[in-house]
C-alpha cells in the first residue's frame, strides 16, 4: 500500500496493495501510453490514484465532488467506459482467476439473474420505472456468471423492463464475448422468449426451479451462484442504490467492484472490516 508520504494522505483499507497493483498496471500502462494528453504529457495524477479513488467511491458511495480530484477522476471513469478499458480490465482478471482455480479461461455455462435496486433523486427519470413484482421503483440489474459467480456480463435498465428483454440482452453480450458458452441457468422470471433466443445462439436455457415447498431462500443448484454475487456486490455501498445517470456507468461500476473483489481473490487479501486496527490509527478511532 502506498504511504502517506507518497500520496500526500493517509491510506485507506480500499487502496490497491503493491501486489494488487501489480496485476492492474501493466494494463492502465499501456493504455496511458496510447494516450498521452494534449500537450504530450504523460498527465498530472498517477494512474494508481485515480484506480483507488474509483475503488474507495464503489466501496463508500461517496458523491463525485469528494474525490480529490473529482474532474480527473470521472474523466478516466468516463473515458475506460465508454472505450472497454474497464470491461477489459475485468475480463483478464476473470482469466487469471479461472485459471488460478484450475478451470479454463473460457466457460461454458453461465448463470443469469436480475435485482431491482431504488435509484436516487439525479438519475433522470427516462432511464428507471416500476418493477411492479417487487413494487420498486428504479432499475433492474442483469447478470450472467460463471459457476464460480464471477462476472461473465452485465446489463443494466428500467426497473420496469421485463425479465425477457434483460435476458435476451445478456445471452447477446454473453455470445459476444464468450462463445465458449452452451448452456444457461435462469429463474422463472426467464420467460419462453428468453430460451427461444438462447437456441438461435447455440446456447440451451435450463429454468431451474427451487425445490417443490420450499419457503424462503433456498439455494438452488447451479442457479445460486449468480444470486451470491448479487450479494456479495452489495458489500460495495455504491451499487446499494444506483446513482449513475447513465446506464453504462452502472455497468461500469459493477464490473469495477467486480475488479476489486478479484485482485483480492488472486493475492489472498481479505477485505478490512471497519474493526480491523488500520496501521498509526488509535483502535478508539479505528
Amino acid at each position: 500500500m502506498q504511504g502517506e508520504g507518497e500520496t500526500g494522505r493517509r491510506p485507506y483499507p480500499s487502496d490497491l496493495t503493491e501486489e494488487r497493483w501489480a496485476l492492474i498496471e501493466p494494463l492502465i500502462s499501456a493504455w496511458k501510453a496510447r494516450h498521452p494528453s494534449v500537450s504530450g504529457h504523460r498527465g498530472q495524477y498517477p494512474m494508481r490514484e485515480i484506480v483507488n479513488a474509483i475503488l474507495y467511491q464503489s466501496r463508500t458511495g461517496c458523491q463525485w465532488r469528494y474525490l480529490p480530484p473529482p474532474s480527473a477522476v470521472y474523466y478516466y471513469f468516463a473515458l475506460w467506459r465508454d472505450d472497454g478499458t474497464t470491461q477489459t480490465v475485468h475480463d483478464l482478471l476473470r482469466c487469471r482467476v479461472r485459471e488460478h482455480v484450475g478451470r479454463a479461461e473460457d466457460p461454458t455455462a453461465v448463470a443469469m439473474d436480475t435485482q431491482t435496486v431504488r435509484a436516487a433523486a439525479g438519475v433522470p427519470a427516462e432511464t428507471t420505472g416500476l418493477d411492479p413484482a417487487k413494487r420498486s421503483r428504479g432499475r433492474k440489474r442483469g447478470i450472467a456468471t460463471d459457476v464460480l459467480g464471477l462476472l461473465i456480463a452485465v446489463t443494466v435498465a428500467a426497473a420496469s423492463v421485463h425479465d425477457n428483454a434483460i435476458g435476451v440482452d445478456l445471452l447477446d453480450k454473453v455470445a459476444v464475448d464468450n462463445p465458449s458458452v452452451t448452456t444457461a441457468s435462469v429463474d422463472a422470471g426467464f420467460k419462453n422468449a428468453v430460451a427461444h433466443h438462447g437456441r438461435t445462439l447455440g446456447i440451451t436455457v435450463h429454468t431451474v426451479q427451487p425445490p417443490h415447498g420450499a419457503r424462503g431462500f433456498v439455494p438452488v443448484p447451479k442457479r445460486w451462484v449468480a444470486e451470491q454475487t448479487f450479494g456479495t456486490l452489495m458489500l460495495h455501498r455504491r451499487l446499494v442504490r444506483d446513482y449513475e445517470r447513465l446506464p453504462a456507468s452502472s455497468e461500469a461500476r459493477v464490473h469495477w467492484s467486480m475488479t476489486d473483489l478479484m485482485t483480492r481473490r488472486l493475492t489472498g487479501t481479505a477485505t478490512p472490516a471497519w474493526r480491523d486496527p488500520q496501521p498509526g490509527v488509535p483502535a478508539a478511532a479505528a
